[in-house]
This record gives structure tokens, C-alpha cells and sequence, in this order.
């Protein structure tokens, strides 16, 4: 029978389910597969990370003694580069026989002397090249292999007996004897044959060059004793400074002396075969003269002392100055025109008169 509920005391209402308080109770999650997953690998990634690092340690090795193997360290000594002329003449060829394949090479060069800006790209698996020297001297062509200096080959351009020539890019302009024979029985040139040469009657800048390069022998360069006199008969409104530009040249460096009209000797340089000196921040006055007129100028060089004097008056003098080795050859150089009465070069007992050269 139906249970009466008169009298019975009021039920009370289950409370509204909250967000701290949920009703009904929830049961609680089961963990996600990713998370027991993660759970379940972090144990076994802790003791297999020192297994792959030898692993991988393993793989480097095997990788690099198979490629030493295989590739075996270049010998430096495989690499080759000589050369040799094909002319006694001006200008002349020189082939370059080379060989850098054994250093697996990107880039190979051949720089033709000391001046960097003279490199010639050449084939890296090539065996020969060829360049053409204009310019007499002694060259020390080297052979760069990915930007490294790997060989050198001495190349020597010599003259017979003296050679003009008028510096110009891209080719200069070689003169005959004749060109050069003045009527005063001097050695120079005029300023209508350069300006002939040239085409323009301005001549700053503009250098010509009298080369005698040879073998000396018997001459050193630790004890000699060259002297020239010389001046620039140009105009100072053909040439602003006519510079006179005297150079001995030897087997392992040249010494370069440099004069000036005396308002110019900022411009001024100085090379002792072993020290540059430039006018900018030294005093070079003593190398200013009237350059219009005969200068007597002497260098010497005599038990590691170097002296250099200007119409019978020292005006440099370097203590330890290194050798510039062998003498093969005697430079004169005119801003625009020039006359040489004299060049005598002097070594133990012998005394030669350039001049009077065959």
C-alpha cells in the first residue's frame, strides 16, 4: 500500500552542482594514450641518449678514416711550377709549366712578379700557361693556390746593353737607339720625340724608363758603389714635378730613390731594399733639388751601412741594411724628359762605366 508521507519532515534538495562542487562526482580520468606514452619513455630516452652519442661518435670516425683512405693527404712536394723563355727580345714569353692537382684545388693563379695585381686565373686541372713581359727586370712569379703562395719561379728579362721604354697601360712604347742618342752625345729623350710618342704635349705622370739589366759579376749588393748625374728637361708646365727616379735592381729586392722640384717632396718615397719610407710622414726635403739642372747622385751600401748622397753631400744614411743580393740591373727614370751624363757602378776592384757598354 502506498506510504503516506503526511507528517513525515521535508527532503531536502541535493545541492546545485558548482564548479568546485560537481554533482553527480565524476569519476576520475584515465590517463591519455600521448601522456602514458610520454610517461613511459622518459625513463628509457634517459638511458639510450649515451648509446646514440657513441653511436654517432662511431659513424664520424669510420667517416673520416674511410675518407683519408680514400683521399689521401696531398704531398706538398707533387706540386710543380717552372718556367722558361722563349725569346732573348723584348717583349718576351714565358711559359709556365704547373702542376697543383694533388692538392684537389677551387681556385689556382699565377701572379707574374712581386705585385699582386699582376695574377692571371688559370685552370686548376691545366698544366701550362703563358704570359708576355713587356717590362725587363728580375720577376718572382709565384704560383696561389686557393689564395696561397705554394711555389716561386725567379724569372729574369734582361736587356742588351740599354732599352728605353715609355710606361703606358695597357702596352708601352719601346725607342730606338737612335731615338735616344741626343746631339750632346747624352742619353735621353726630347720632349718632341715623347711628345710624338704620345700624342700629348703634357707629360706629368708620364715616365720613361732607361733599363741596362744584366749580370754583373763579381758585383754583390752588400758592397757597392753606384753614381749617376742626371736631370728632367722637361718644363714645369710640361711636368709639375719632374721626378728623377734612380733603381738598383737585385736578386732579392731593389733599392728605389726618388728626387723632386723641392715644392713636390711631400709626393716623395724611399726604398733601402729593406725599408719604404714615405714622404708623407717623413722629412724627405733633402731629396728636393732643381731637378732642371746636373744633380750628381751616389748610393752606397758597404758592411750593412747605406748611404746615399746628392752632388757630394750625404743626405741618408741606414745603419743594418739588408742586401738586395745579387746586382742584375741599373734603372733611370724621367718624369716626362731626361738626360743621363753619367752611370758608373763600382764593387771590389772593379769600376764599370755603364755608358760605355756594347
Amino acid at each position: 500500500m502506498p506510504v503516506s508521507t503526511a507528517g513525515a519532515p521535508p527532503q531536502r534538495r541535493p545541492p546545485r552542482p558548482t564548479a568546485a562542487n560537481h554533482w553527480p562526482p565524476q569519476a576520475p580520468k584515465a590517463p591519455s594514450p600521448a601522456a602514458s606514452s610520454q610517461q613511459s619513455s622518459t625513463p628509457h630516452r634517459s638511458k639510450d641518449a649515451p648509446l646514440i652519442i657513441i653511436t654517432l661518435a662511431i659513424a664520424v670516425l669510420l667517416s673520416f678514416i674511410s675518407a683519408r683512405i680514400i683521399h689521401k693527404p696531398a704531398n706538398p712536394a707533387s706540386v710543380r711550377f717552372e718556367h722558361h723563355e722563349t725569346s732573348d727580345q723584348l717583349p718576351n714569353s714565358v711559359v709556365f709549366d704547373y702542376d697543383a692537382t694533388a692538392l684537389q684545388p677551387k681556385k689556382v693563379m699565377i701572379q707574374q712578379s712581386w705585385d699582386p695585381t699582376r695574377r692571371e686565373k688559370v685552370d686548376p686541372e691545366g698544366k701550362q700557361h703563358t704570359s708576355i713581359y713587356y717590362y725587363p727586370g728580375f720577376f718572382r712569379a709565384k704560383l696561389v693556390v686557393d689564395g696561397e703562395i705554394k711555389r716561386q719561379s725567379d724569372v729574369y728579362i734582361p736587356t742588351k746593353g740599354w732599352k728605353a721604354i715609355i710606361a703606358r697601360d695597357p702596352l708601352p712604347v719601346y725607342l730606338s737607339t737612335k731615338e735616344t742618342t741626343l746631339d750632346s752625345g747624352h742619353m735621353g729623350i726630347t720632349p718632341t720625340t715623347l711628345e710624338t710618342k704620345t700624342g700629348s704635349p703634357v707629360f706629368t705622370n708620364r715616365w720613361v724608363n732607361f733599363f741596362d739589366v744584366h749580370e754583373f759579376p763579381g758585383l754583390s749588393g752588400d758592397h757597392f758603389r753606384f753614381q749617376t748625374t742626371i736631370r728632367n728637361t722637361s718644363t714645369v708646365e710640361q711636368s709639375l714635378c719632374r721626378k728623377m727616379q734612380l733603381f738598383v735592381m737585385g736578386t732579392e729586392d731593389p733599392i728605389v730613390i726618388t728626387l723632386s722640384d723641392k715644392g713636390c717632396i711631400s709626393s716623395l718615397s724611399l726604398y733601402t731594399g729593406s725599408r719604404g719610407i714615405n714622404g708623407k710622414d717623413h722629412d724627405l726635403s733633402a731629396f728636393g733639388c732643381d731637378c732642371s739642372q746636373w744633380q750628381q747622385v751616389t748610393c752606397a751600401q758597404d758592411n750593412g751601412v747605406f748611404t746615399i748622397g746628392l752632388n757630394g753631400t750625404p743626405i741618408f744614411t741606414a745603419q743594418r741594411n739588408k742586401s738586395i743580393g745579387g746586382i742584375i740591373g741599373i734603372r733611370i727614370a724621367f718624369e716626362g724628359t731626361g738626360e743621363i751624363k753619367e752611370a758608373t757602378l763600382k764593387g771590389g776592384d772593379k769600376t764599370l762605366d755603364l755608358l760605355k757598354e756594347p
